[in-house]
């Protein structure tokens, strides 16, 4: 797939990544109140970045990097089927390593680079891995958990290491900065070695929210069915000036696989960060997204959620016409698109939505979202405000978002699509939980999928794969769907994450999320269930901007300013919760839930969630154990 793309255009460029020139710290002035309910204030550090330009490669030059590193691997010792694991961030370098290894028929192994010390052990001890490529941030984590993978020859880092790094590693281990590793492979020149359909590509490891991470075994047939079924849909909307801008987890198969599609449909890469895809969090230069100019964005849910309230919360500082300007035009276009008469929205395109996408570079044209549910609003907000975003379903097991798709012509429709042209899909009954397929007007069930993307099951977990694969292939998704007249499927609950409460209803915590998420206040939800209760809580992870803003609206003196105020502060104010929580039973009201399915109980959580805390997976959807864990004290409050 690789060759053919390289071999038909050589000369294109293809693979873009920034320097980091500068980093920049400045200090911020916040005030911090003492237990005595005096107050003091502090100086903050806050670190930006100074980028330069994006640097390209073509093909021909990518090809002789990647040849390179294949040969690299084979001098350093590695025959086809070894395992080499990448343990590092989204860069254009871990492309190269994985194309690297599939050219010499070698298993990539992945482990997230935010992946804990426990889980990277268990994936690294699990597969055996022979030698690993990682970032030189990371080397610290590497050398702590070496001596219990003896098994580790080799280990190749990008970026500048520390002394101290690299004396604590290289008497253990042969270690090799990126450049070495690529002179290595250019002094011993080694033949492809092509893999079958067959062969073991990628063991990727799930993010392991619930226990330790499982290793999905995905062959090449697998990834090549998977992008095969994509690109059969979006091929005929590429346009030869079309860049892609990757910040996905490459170590998620929804980032991998995506990249995977670009590439073979000769669609340029812009390597972007999540730390400076904005202006906000560069200086002297323009965020990741304005400097790319990027065509194509994919993303989760959260990463189309962020840009909506961005985008809403600068219309409604505007004024009473722009405002009534802005959403008069959003309903029109809204009708035209339900209408299939997108075509007439050009000239709203031109006058309002225009300038909506200039924070995300000004030529966006289409994406996709996957890897978690997106509310109704969301979806509908991005199919008139940005441009034309479709829904993928699909899993690690199953390669990827490739087993129910949307055309990007019915994107606006709710629902996830249809089955791809690579896949089978059923749906089993569910008869506990009232899901069957004798429904009407509309069957349900679990959504069962098969076909050429889905996995054979888990590395070395024969008891894990029994659970999740039938023995005719079909692999048991865990989502509840719904089958709509047109051969479309909406995935309605999820199986795991559905609790009955003391009264005998139930919740699904998935759903509610999902649709309490749109709200301004809220960055990220955690939706609790106690089976003992009758009643759900909430923890919420607020959006700072807004909790401020409304420190001020509630304020009793006018035009207090409420920047300097200290934020954990405003998080357990009695009246900012109960603003918040009323913000989140209109939603509630507004999308039809049952009363037992309206957040009464909320606390707001004033410390951000990342996957570093281990508040979030790596691949940033909630880790729900250790947020009830952390907040323990606040639900039993709560309840």
């Amino acid at each position: 797939m690789i060759q053919v793309a390289s071999t038909a255009q050589p000369d294109r460029k293809m693979f873009g990544q920034r320097r980091i020139l500068n980093i920049i710290e400045e200090q911020k002035e916040v005030v911090k109140k003492r237990s005595d309910g005096t107050e003091s204030t502090e100086m903050q550090n806050w670190k930006f970045y100074e980028l330069g330009p994006f640097e390209w490669l073509t093909w021909r030059e990518a090809d002789q990097i990647i040849r390179n590193y294949a040969s690299a691997l084979k001098a350093l010792g590695l025959n086809p089927g070894d395992k080499f694991t990448t343990y590092a961030e989204t860069s254009r370098d871990w492309m190269f390593i994985a194309l690297a290894c599939f050219h010499r028929s070698i298993t990539l192994t992945t482990a997230y680079a935010t992946l804990g010390e426990d889980g990277l052990l268990y994936s690294l001890q699990e597969t055996e891995s022979y030698a690993l490529f990682t970032n030189a941030e990371l080397l610290p984590m590497v050398s702590k958990i070496l001596s219990k993978c003896p098994h580790i020859k080799a280990v190749i880092y990008n970026g500048a290491a520390r002394v101290e790094d690299i004396n604590a590693l290289q008497s253990r281990v042969r270690l090799l900065s990126l450049s070495d590793f690529e002179e290595l492979g250019a002094a011993n020149t080694y033949e492809c070695i092509p893999p079958k359909s067959e062969d073991l590509a990628v063991i990727m490891y799930t993010s392991g929210s619930t226990g330790a991470p499982k290793g999905v075994s995905l062959t090449h047939g697998n990834i090549v069915a998977s992008v095969t079924a994509i690109y059969l849909e979006v091929i005929h909307h590429r346009k030869d000036d079309d860049v892609f801008a990757a910040f996905l987890p490459q170590a998620h198969v929804f980032g991998f696989v995506a990249e995977l599609l670009v590439l073979y449909g000769q669609v340029p890469i812009g390597y972007c960060s999540t730390k400076t895809l904005s202006d906000d969090s560069v200086r002297n230069c323009k965020g990741d997204l304005a400097e790319l100019k990027p065509t194509i964005i994919n993303g989760v849910p959260a990463v189309w959620e962020a840009i909506r309230k961005k985008v809403t919360g600068k219309v409604a500082l505007k004024s009473w016409a722009s405002q009534t300007l802005f959403w008069t035009s959003f309903k029109i276009k809204s009708w035209l698109i339900q209408h299939n008469l997108r075509v007439l929205s050009k000239p709203l395109d031109m006058l309002v939505f225009s300038k909506v996408l200039l924070p995300i570079g000004g030529r966006f044209g289409w994406g996709c979202v996957a890897g978690a549910a997106v509310p109704a609003s969301t979806a509908e907000f991005m199919a008139v405000a940005l441009g034309k975003i479709f829904k993928a379903y699909g899993m690690t097991e199953a390669a990827g978002g490739c087993s129910i798709l949307q055309t990007l012509e019915t994107c606006h429709l709710p629902g996830v699509g249809a089955p791809s042209q690579t896949s089978e899909v059923k749906l089993v009954d569910c008869p506990e939980l009232g899901y069957k397929v004798s429904n009407r007007p509309k069957p349900q069930g679990e959504v069962y999928v098969r076909g050429f993307s889905v996995s054979k099951g888990y590395y070395k977990r024969p008891d894990l794969t029994a659970e999740a694969f039938d023995e005719d292939g079909w692999l048991k998704t865990g989502d509840i769907a719904e089958l709509n007249e047109n051969g479309t499927f909406t995935i309605i609950d999820r199986k795991k994450n559905l609790i009955k409460l003391s009264n005998g209803e139930y919740v699904a915590l998935e759903k509610l999320e999902a649709n309490y998420k749109v709200s301004k206040y809220v960055q990220n939800i955690c939706i609790h269930a106690d089976m003992d209760q009758s009643y759900i809580v909430a923890l919420i992870q607020p959006v700072e901007k807004e909790i401020r803003a409304l420190a001020g609206q509630l304020a009793k003196t006018p035009g207090l300013d409420t920047d300097n105020l200290d934020y954990q502060d405003l998080c357990s104010r009695q009246d900012i919760l109960d603003y918040v929580v009323k913000d989140l039973q209109n939603i509630a009201k507004q999308v039809g839930f049952v009363k037992a399915e309206v957040i009464t109980r909320a606390h707001l959580c004033h410390e951000e969630w990342t996957p570093q805390n281990t508040m979030l997976t790596a691949a940033m959807k909630l880790n729900r154990k250790n947020i009830v864990r952390k907040f323990e004290k606040e639900v039993e409050r709560m309840y």
